[in-house]
């Protein structure tokens, strides 16, 4: 099959031939239709993610077709239309029995620590566990999305952060999770502020429901400027970017008994939680990793409905080899919404 693989960390992705991959006991292998380009493959291209060993193919924001199937699996057959959390939980460890998937003990990555889908196929084991069937009538490219950032910011809020209607959000970083968070968010009917220092991913989150704007440049105080916005504070603010700055913004600009979210990750975390503000606020810190499969029908509802939208989000698709040059300039945020490869 076709791939891009990383040979060396921060170096040239190489397109190239390798083995077809080949179904476990309890796997499948997916054709993949669609593939997301995510901030996380561009960590992992750099060297910055832990126990990947090279050569390797990343991607994790996934939707195809089930190619081959295991003789364990039971619920799929070949030609099923799916997708699957980039967290593939192995359903079987404690934090599995107890309904946490994505924090699963044994956890299974692909595009981490197993080769992903830059690639025209891809192995995803613990199928039963961890597959998610497609709607009719969505695109792979919008199913693309929902594996990673859609998922992440949807448990993030919803779950994690339990945002309310009225409360007011403050979201930090437009990106993939930013934009999916605003999304979201306003479905919560919460009052989200959108922050950001590209004027053109603001100008998508007032399109998308964001009641007011911040550009992280154009002012004194990122929290200051939440304060006033909000009238006191945010009551969730998730740093969905993954820095020291927005991090600490996060949780500056929540109101007494507010929640921080931390989706962003973040290589160099020095000094980035003002805890005093954390004491003195009574503040709650929430960490937030993925979503696990059998979450999915809540989402998926809010889809069918169209209360949630997620293929506004997907602004440009493009084939491997765009996608790999895309990918190597995630440094820069070139980007608007999420790009998605379409051809392999």
């Amino acid at each position: 099959m076709k791939a891009a693989v990383i040979k060396e960390f921060g170096q040239p992705l190489v397109i190239e031939e390798v083995a077809d991959p080949i179904a476990s006991d309890n796997g499948v292998v997916v054709k993949v239709e669609a593939n997301g380009i995510c901030r996380s493959d561009w960590h992992t291209w750099m060297g910055h993610t832990p126990n990947v060993t090279l050569p390797h193919v990343p991607g994790h924001e996934l939707a195809g077709t089930v190619k081959s199937v295991g003789r364990d699996v039971k619920n799929w057959k070949i030609g099923d239309r799916v997708t699957v959390p980039f967290v593939v939980a192995c359903g079987s460890c404690h934090q599995c029995h107890s309904g946490e998937h994505q924090v699963c003990n044994n956890q299974f990555l692909p595009g981490f620590n197993a080769w992903g889908s830059f690639a025209e196929e891809v192995a995803i084991n613990y199928a039963d566990v961890n597959l998610v069937a497609l709607p009719e009538g969505m695109s792979y490219a919008a199913a693309a999305s929902l594996g990673c950032r859609f998922t992440t910011a949807f448990r993030a809020l919803v779950q994690q952060g339990k945002i309310a209607p009225g409360e007011w959000l403050a979201v930090h970083g437009c990106g993939g999770v930013g934009l999916s968070a605003i999304m979201i968010g306003v479905a919560a009917g919460a009052n989200v502020i959108a922050v950001d220092i590209d004027d053109e991913k603001l100008a998508f989150a007032k399109q998308l429901g964001a009641v007011a704007l911040i550009n992280a440049n154009q002012v004194k105080s990122v929290p200051g400027a939440i304060m006033g916005q909000s009238g006191g504070g945010a009551h969730v603010s998730l740093d969905a970017l993954g820095s020291p700055i927005t991090c600490r913004n996060s949780i500056r600009c929540l109101r007494t008994h507010g929640r921080h979210v931390q989706v962003g990750l973040m290589m160099d975390s020095t000094d980035a939680v003002p805890m005093d503000r954390v004491i003195s606020k009574e503040l709650t810190l929430l960490g937030s990793q993925g979503m696990a499969a059998y979450k999915y029908p809540e989402l998926l509802q809010m889809v069918a409905q169209g209360t949630l939208e997620p293929e506004k989000l997907v602004q440009n698709t493009v084939n491997l080899e765009q996608g790999v040059d895309i990918l190597q300039s995630f440094d820069q945020f070139p980007s608007l919404g999420v790009t998605v490869i379409t051809e392999f």
